[in-house]
């Protein structure tokens, strides 16, 4: 059977730049470890004021479709994943695909275009929708373009005002993939939440403290509903696991509990058994706090283990590298976790071809998702590619009242006119409104 993944990716980050300890941390008056240490955050990225959810996406993919030689025609379908959209009609994708005609010959008129939603898991969801469309031979010999591109803003002084971020992944979707294929085995955990929304608004309304819980539930529920399928997984399975990264500090709690679960019944159980103690099991007591009290101790000591922390260094903390300084990417953040990992592998010389991830998404309200991918023996040309560390080095560094001015100029409901802070080069910009108030675009070179 033929198989089908990402065949091709790209990153595009924000212009700008916000220093969480150095910038921020001084202003709220905060020790600059709660970013550095607590939520394991240095920097944000920020869109300059002529930047977007469409330029952001349209630059990720036109720069995939300039390095893989890929013209329109090359593309049968397009969809977005994005919950910063500004239009509740028209996808995303069409003006993507603007953007892109104005610099490719030919068009994209017979590629089918759409938009996904349901918070950060919309990118994975755009990829399973391609895989699905490739494998029921629909294609027509053609690949998807898959974009997810957001402007994770938060109101001022809300709690999530240091996880902000903006950026975009645009992956190309194919057969016999250059970078990873995906597993036809998915487990999924879902529930009806209200741990982060945005009801006719465009900052989020957060539950904070729900917020954590209901994500490492619905991650447990989807790692359970994977091994139904899949097998039970083991720690050894897998080089690397890429989590949905609001921030990192998140992940360190959701790789514990993942790391409790699959080494349950196990010989690495046995072996921590004399150090720590055998995993409580819930028929071993009389009510449900007791359980869960022996439980919060187990965990406090599995993570101090040399164990669990030589695996935590080797398999999460490489996934973590790239989002330490852009922040939360909402439906790029998993990809964005992805590219850190890959990156890492090749900085180290470590040849990944055939390797495992054991991939995480969640998107609140709340639905998260667990699939293997296979590394193909195209990896490090296409990780070679990325240019992710001179973007990241090119940004402008905010002074504290450049921020300001910046989150007012992406506020909807903020009147400004905010000059830019970089000089644009090679990219699509927003050009003002058209006469319908849509949102206008250019490239320019």
């Amino acid at each position: 059977m033929t198989a089908v993944g990402i065949d091709a990716i790209e990153i595009w980050t924000g212009n700008l730049k916000l220093d969480l300890p150095g910038t921020f941390a001084p202003q709220k008056g905060e020790d600059p470890e709660k970013y550095t240490k607590g939520l394991g955050l240095h920097a944000s990225s920020f869109p300059d004021s002529y930047e977007d959810i469409v330029t952001m996406g349209a630059n990720a993919a036109h720069r995939l479709m300039e390095r893989k030689g890929l013209e329109p025609d090359d593309i049968g379908r397009i969809d977005v994943a994005t919950e910063s959209a500004f239009d509740n009609s028209k996808p995303v994708s069409t003006y993507v695909a603007g953007c892109l005609e104005q610099v490719f010959e030919g068009d994209f008129h017979h590629a089918n275009k759409g938009e996904r939603k349901f918070a950060c898991i919309a990118g994975t969801q755009s990829l399973d929708d391609a895989y699905n469309w490739i494998k029921a031979g629909r294609n027509r010999g053609r690949g998807a373009l898959v974009i997810a591109t957001d402007t994770a803003l938060y109101a001022r002084g809300d709690a999530g005002e240091a996880t902000q971020g903006a950026g975009a992944v645009a992956m190309y979707i194919d057969e016999d993939p250059d970078l990873v294929e995906l597993s036809a085995e998915q487990g999924y955990g879902s529930a009806d939440e209200t741990d982060f929304l945005k009801p006719n608004q465009q900052f989020p309304s957060v539950d904070g403290k729900r917020s954590v819980q209901v994500y490492l539930a619905r991650m447990r529920e989807a790692l359970e509903d994977y091994e139904q399928v899949a097998g039970d997984v083991h720690p050894d399975d897998f080089a690397y696991a890429p989590f949905h990264t609001p921030f990192p500090g998140m992940v360190r709690k959701a790789a514990l509990l993942a790391y409790r679960h699959v080494i349950r019944d196990t010989s690495i159980e046995d072996e921590l058994a004399d150090e720590i103690g055998r995993q409580p099991r819930p028929e071993a007591f009389d009510d449900d706090e007791a359980y869960h009290d022996a439980l919060r101790e187990y965990m406090d000591s599995l993570k101090e283990t040399d164990r669990y922390q030589e695996w935590y260094d080797a398999t999460i903390d490489p996934t973590l590298s790239i989002s330490r300084n852009v922040g939360n990417w909402y439906t790029g953040s998993v990809h964005v976790a992805r590219i850190s990992a890959l990156k890492q592998a090749l900085e180290d010389g470590r040849d990944m071809t055939g390797e495992t991830l054991l991939v995480g998404s969640y998107g609140s309200g709340a639905q998260a998702e667990i699939h293997a991918e296979t590394v193909q023996s195209g990896w490090e040309d296409e990780i070679e590619g990325l240019n992710v560390d001179e973007q990241l080095e090119e940004r402008y560094d905010l002074e504290w009242a450049d921020y300001e001015e910046i989150h007012d100029a992406h506020n909807h409901d903020v009147d400004s006119d905010v000059e830019e802070f970089t000089t644009p080069e090679s990219e699509f910009v927003f050009d003002g409104w058209g006469r319908m108030g849509e949102r206008k675009y250019r490239y320019v070179e």
